[in-house]
C-alpha cells in the first residue's frame, strides 16, 4: 500500500482512507500531517480541518453535503454530522474539450460476434421465451426446465444430485452431515446446439391489471428485447384477454425494426386446445428453432460495434477510486474506437448533473437530460421520497454517506467522454459515443433497462458483491477491491483491487478490462453470471424506483 490515506480532488475537504487507521493516528499527506480523533475504517473519510455548522464539505471537487454541527479536523464523516446536499444545475453555454486517450493499442482489434441483417453485432446467440403477461409464467418455468436439462443449459445438476444423497441419506437412518457435494463438469460440454449460448426466458410480473401505460412500457420494453443483437430467436407466449395484447407486441417491434426477419413464433393459450398441446406445440417448434440458430457463426467484427453498459451495484467507499475510474478508462476507449457506451440510474447522477449538462454536445440534449431528471426526482419528493435517500445501509456502512457522494463516484463509470446521446426508457441507442439512459438506480431495473436501449455487455462494479445478471447481455462483475475478489470468487471476473494498493494505474486497469471485454464479446471467456444463468429482469413501471 503506498498511501494510507487519499485526497480525490485537489479541491477537496475531505480524506478517504485507504485502510483502517486508528485514533490518534498521524498521517501525511502531500507534505502535511493529519491526526485522527476516532478510528476511520478503511473507505471512509475524516475531515482535513475544523469544520463549522452548514460548512460545505466536497469530493470529487463538487459539494456532496453539508455539516449539522461543529466538527473537528480528524473527524469522520458520517449520516449524524453530514447531510446530502448538491449544487443546484441548468444549461449554461460551455465549450466542452475532450481528450480521448490512446487507442492505437486497440485500433486494429476485432472481436468474433454474430452479425445480424440490420448490421448489428451480437456478443452472443440466445434464443428467448417471452410472455406477454404473467399468467404465462408457469408455461415458461415448465418448459425452460424441459428444455434446459435436455440440451444442457442446466446448471443446478449439482444440487439436484446433493438433494439426492441427503433423501438417500435419511431413507437410510444416515447422518445427513456426511452426504457428499459433488461439483458437475462444465454445462457447455454437454450442450446440444454448441452455437447457440442459451436459452432465456423474460419471467415478469406485468401485462394485465395496473395501468394500461404500465403495459405499454412492457410492451416497447419486449419488443426491445426480441430486437436485441444477442437474440437470434423469439418464441412469444400469451394468455388472450390480457392488457398487452399480441397485436401491440407486433406493432411496437414493428416501429423499433421495420425488417425484423428472426425467427418468431406466437403461441396463445385461449386459443389452444389444452395446455399440454400448448407447450408441446411451443418446445417443438421453437427446437426446430434452435436448429436453425445454431447454423450461425461468430465472425470478426471491429469493436466500433460494441455496446456496453456500465453499472454499479452494492457499491463501497472504494467505487469511486479503483473499480469505476477504471471501467470510465475503458468506456473512454471505446468511444475513442467508435463504439457505443450506456451509463444509466438517473438518481445516482444527484449531484453531478452540472457535470453531465457541461458534457452534452448541444442544447436539446442538455436539456432533455434535464427535463427527465427534474420530473424523476419531482415525483419521488411527491411520494415523500428523492434522490436523496438512494444510498443503502450497505452504501452508508462502507463510506457512502450521502447520494452526492455515491453520485460523483458513480459517474466514475462513464469516463469523461461528451454526452452525445439521452435516452429515455426503452428508446433504442443509435448513436456512437457516450448516451446516458434514464433507469432507475436498482441493480436489476438498471440493467434491465440497459439491456433494452441496446447493450451488447455491461460492466458491472460492485464493492459489497452482488450476483446480478442479465437474460441477453452478458454481465462481466468487477469488484472494487481484492478482498471481495476472492471472498466472492464465484461471482466476480475481474478485480481492480490493485488500484487501491497501488500497483496498478487506472488506465493499466482500464485496458485489462476492455480486454476481457474482448475476451468476452468473442465468446473465450464467460462471465460469472453467466455461468451462473443469473438471468434477472425487473421491467420498470415508470413509477418512483430509486
Amino acid at each position: 500500500m503506498k498511501n494510507v490515506v487519499l485526497k480525490i480532488n485537489a479541491a477537496d475537504n475531505v480524506l478517504v482512507a485507504l485502510q483502517d487507521i486508528p485514533a490518534g493516528t498521524t498521517v501525511q499527506y502531500e507534505g502535511q500531517a493529519y491526526t485522527t480523533i476516532e478510528e476511520i475504517p478503511a473507505k471512509h473519510k475524516f475531515f482535513m480541518h475544523d469544520m463549522k455548522t452548514g460548512d460545505e464539505i466536497t469530493m470529487y471537487g463538487v459539494l456532496v453535503g453539508k455539516v449539522q454541527y461543529d466538527v473537528p479536523a480528524g473527524a469522520r464523516m458520517s449520516t449524524d454530522n453530514t447531510k446530502h446536499a448538491a449544487e443546484p444545475y441548468a444549461y449554461r453555454e460551455t465549450n466542452y474539450e475532450w481528450h480521448a486517450p490512446d487507442v492505437s493499442k486497440f485500433a486494429n482489434r476485432t472481436f468474433n460476434g454474430y452479425h445480424r441483417s440490420n448490421g448489428d453485432v451480437g456478443t452472443a446467440n440466445y434464443w428467448l421465451f417471452i410472455p406477454t403477461v404473467f399468467c404465462e409464467n408457469r408455461n415458461l418455468d415448465i418448459i425452460k426446465e424441459s428444455l434446459y436439462t435436455e440440451l444442457g443449459y442446466a446448471v443446478d445438476d449439482k444440487y439436484k444430485s446433493y438433494t439426492h444423497k441427503l433423501v438417500e441419506a435419511f431413507n437410510k437412518g444416515e447422518d445427513i452431515d456426511k452426504a457428499g457435494f459433488d461439483v458437475s463438469p462444465a454445462p457447455k460440454a454437454n450442450r446440444l446446439f454448441k452455437n447457440v449460448d442459451g436459452i432465456k426466458f423474460l419471467n415478469h410480473q406485468g401485462g394485465c391489471g395496473g395501468t394500461r401505460q404500465d403495459s405499454e412500457i412492457l410492451s416497447k420494453l419486449l419488443a426491445a428485447y426480441a430486437n436485441h443483437p444477442n437474440v437470434a430467436g423469439v418464441t412469444v407466449l400469451s394468455l388472450g384477454c390480457q392488457h398487452l395484447q399480441l397485436a401491440d407486441f407486433k406493432r411496437d417491434l414493428h416501429k423499433l425494426n421495420p425488417d425484423f426477419d428472426k425467427p418468431l413464433l406466437f403461441f396463445e393459450q385461449q386459443k389452444s386446445v389444452s395446455e399440454e398441446q400448448l407447450v408441446q406445440n411451443a418446445i417443438r417448434d421453437t427446437f426446430k428453432g434452435l436448429i436453425k440458430i445454431n447454423k450461425f457463426e461468430r465472425a470478426e467484427a471491429p469493436l466500433s460495434k460494441l455496446t456496453v453498459g456500465v453499472k454499479c451495484g452494492g457499491s463501497d467507499g472504494f467505487s469511486g477510486i479503483s473499480a469505476n475510474p477504471a471501467v470510465g478508462h475503458c468506456a473512454d476507449l471505446l468511444v475513442g474506437l467508435g463504439a457505443k457506451v450506456l451509463l444509466a440510474e438517473f438518481p445516482e447522477l444527484c449531484g453531478v448533473e452540472q457535470e453531465m449538462i457541461d458534457r452534452s454536445v448541444d442544447r436539446p440534449t442538455a436539456e432533455k437530460f434535464i427535463h427527465l431528471m427534474s420530473t424523476y426526482d419531482a415525483l419521488a419528493h411527491k411520494v415523500g421520497s428523492g434522490f436523496f435517500m438512494n444510498p443503502s445501509p450497505g452504501n452508508i456502512k462502507d463510506g457512502l454517506i450521502t447520494d452526492a457522494i455515491k453520485s460523483a463516484g458513480a459517474a466514475k463509470k462513464a469516463g469523461s467522454a461528451p454526452v452525445v446521446d439521452v435516452l429515455d426508457y426503452t428508446e433504442p441507442v443509435t448513436k456512437p459515443g457516450l448516451s446516458l439512459v434514464c433507469t432507475p438506480g436498482n441493480d436489476v431495473e438498471a440493467t434491465t433497462g440497459k439491456a433494452a436501449a441496446g447493450a451488447t455487455l455491461i460492466l458491472f462494479t460492485t464493492g459489497l458483491g452482488t450476483p446480478t445478471g442479465n437474460p441477453v447481455c452478458p454481465t462481466i462483475k468487477v469488484a472494487t477491491n481484492s478482498a471481495l475478489a476472492q471472498r466472492m470468487a464465484d461471482i466476480i471476473d475481474i478485480d481492480t483491487g490493485p488500484v487501491i494498493s497501488g500497483e496498478k494505474t487506472i488506465p493499466e486497469m482500464g485496458e485489462d478490462i476492455l480486454e476481457y471485454c474482448i475476451k468476452v464479446a468473442s465468446g473465450i471467456e464467460i462471465p460469472k453470471a453467466v455461468q451462473l444463468n443469473q438471468d434477472d429482469f425487473i421491467p420498470w413501471k415508470r413509477g418512483v424506483s430509486l
